[in-house]
């Protein structure tokens, strides 16, 4: 299987995580447990069978504090985008979600003092109006209204996504899919504890069945897809394919779950995608 397939397959099925945790019929921090643990479990069998380890250097001991900062901002990602699939249709979370690449390149002008220029400017603008467009900010009279509606969920997994992003460009010597392992396993190690336990028991198969997808396929096999085309592929394929992503999310929303966006959030979606196109090209970002 070449680059370019993997890589459009590991778009196709993230773009489907949407739908598969609304059929999960578990809360988000439940079910980002299980992601994590099903991801470690996958991710681990995959560097015993490919013998990665063996091949890599000794990172500094640094650089485990990195991998474990990098793996709370996307633990954190995870929880907030799941949260947002319960409060609010998969097409305005998912749209909202997208900012992360603009997020990445306002953050990297704050924190970093990196110039921006008028063309990123400009993507942010129309980024924001965007988002204020498909969570319908203007059917609300009152800020605290259109607060209300859950938004804040999408934005803040939307940031974390960023942060994970920017903690993840200083990890140098440990291979991606090792570096992964790790912050599956810090998640289902924090997660732990806050579970509810007695949620599982009254699960249905085809809840099962949702659930094993997302854990396994929607995050071991995505994951592995991932990393194991994105060094072979240009930076301009990857900035086409990721398209694949928000598409997918948004047609399954309207053909599986049958959520009619009206024309202002059409147009919101249209602005969030062409600004999309813009992306800081700095900063190796990590789908989740």
């Amino acid at each position: 299987m070449n680059a370019h397939v993997k890589f459009s397959l590991a778009m196709a099925i993230f773009g489907s995580i949407g739908l598969f945790s609304v059929k999960a019929g578990l809360p988000s921090l439940e079910l980002v447990f299980v992601r994590c643990l099903c991801a470690s479990v996958m991710l681990g069998a995959v560097l015993l069978l490919t013998n990665r380890k063996g091949r890599e250097e000794r990172p500094p001991k640094s650089e485990y504090g990195k991998v474990l900062l990098c793996g709370l901002f996307l633990v954190l990602n995870w929880l907030f985008f799941f949260r947002s699939f319960e409060v609010m249709p998969i097409t305005v979370a998912v749209s909202i979600y997208h900012l992360a690449p603009l997020l990445i390149l306002l953050l990297g002008s704050l924190l970093f003092k990196e110039k921006l220029t008028w063309a990123g400017i400009a993507s942010i603008v129309i980024c924001f109006v965007g988002a204020l467009l498909v969570g319908k900010a203007y059917s609300h009279g009152h800020v605290s209204d259109f607060l209300q509606t859950g938004i804040g969920w999408a934005f803040a997994a939307a940031f974390f996504y960023a942060l994970t992003s920017l903690a993840g460009k200083s990890i140098t010597v440990l291979s991606p899919t090792k570096t992964t392992l790790i912050q599956t396993m810090l998640g289902a190690v924090l997660l732990a504890p806050l579970v509810d336990w007695h949620l599982f028991s009254g699960l249905s198969a085809e809840n099962w069945l949702f659930i094993l997808i997302t854990g396994f396929i929607h995050t071991g096999v995505v994951f592995y897809f991932f990393f194991s085309s994105l060094r072979e592929l240009p930076a301009s394929t990857i900035a086409i394919l990721v398209f694949i992503d928000p598409i997918v999310a948004i047609l399954l929303d309207v053909a599986v779950l049958h959520y009619r966006p009206d024309i202002l959030q059409l147009v919101g979606i249209l602005l969030i995608f062409l600004a999309m196109g813009y992306r800081p090209k700095k900063y190796e970002q990590k789908k989740a």
